[in-house]
């Protein structure tokens, strides 16, 4: 019973990345786009700890960490660089402040 919930779990979760993954590709503007990204991204962490509990495993786990830290920074440098149209600055400029 608790393995077809599980598996039920993860056909919506796929189902979800994929109306997301549309977002992504027809997405009216940047940021749309962006936010479809970042919640693939969490789409994908929850699809790894569905399996690491179909599968009874902590193996996963570290994957998931990857992951997350992977997508926030990913997320985080593509706002940044619709914000100000680059992603790390020089610290030199002094003016800016």
């Amino acid at each position: 019973m608790m393995s077809n919930l599980l598996l039920l779990s993860l056909a919506v979760l796929a189902a979800a990345i994929l109306g997301c993954l549309y977002r992504l590709l027809k997405g009216p503007t940047v940021p749309d786009r962006i936010a479809a990204l970042d919640t693939i991204g969490v789409l994908l962490l929850s699809m790894i700890a569905v399996l690491c509990m179909l599968f009874r495993t902590t193996a996963y786990l570290d994957i998931i960490l990857v992951i997350g830290i992977l997508t926030f920074i990913g997320t985080t440098a593509l706002t940044r660089y619709i914000e100000r149209g680059v992603i790390i600055e020089d610290g030199d400029a002094e003016d800016d402040r």
